[in-house]
């Protein structure tokens, strides 16, 4: 599988009272990462992809917060994607702070397929260019 990765500054708006990142932030920390693998790893910005007529909604998230990240922390997030079928894909998540190495939180997000009007299709009959794209990712070495 081809390794993504991201790397990003914690802000200081991203803060909760008790001077760490909020939770919810982790989620957008990911969506930043997913988005930059498409671009890194398959070539093309999620708005590429929308341009063809594929849609990825968000149907499921997990995260497991490890340690809390502070504010002007630098982060790297390696993104991976865990499985694509068809109808779904799955990606993977790995956050770290670059001046420690410690392991932040490990998270996921699943991902239907659907068309601009939001129906489920068949990706590799829909767009089989970028079902390819995505299989090559997902199974091969970088």
């Amino acid at each position: 599988m081809q390794i993504g990765t991201t790397k990003l500054t914690t802000r200081y708006y991203e803060t909760d009272q008790m001077g760490i990142i909020h939770h919810s932030n982790y989620y957008r920390y990911f969506e930043v990462a997913r988005t930059d693998y498409l671009k890194t790893i398959i070539g093309m910005t999620y708005k590429d992809v929308e341009n063809m007529g594929v849609r990825m909604p968000v149907t499921e998230t997990h995260c497991k917060y490890k340690t809390s990240a502070l504010y002007d922390d630098e982060l790297t997030i390696t993104t991976t994607v865990r499985e694509l079928t068809v109808v779904r894909i799955t990606f993977d998540y790995v956050m770290t702070r670059e001046k420690d190495g410690v392991v932040i939180a490990e998270g996921a997000t699943v991902h239907a397929l659907t068309n601009g009007e939001n129906k489920p299709i068949n990706l590799k009959k829909y767009r089989a260019e970028l079902y390819q794209q995505l299989f090559h990712a997902a199974n091969s070495e970088a």
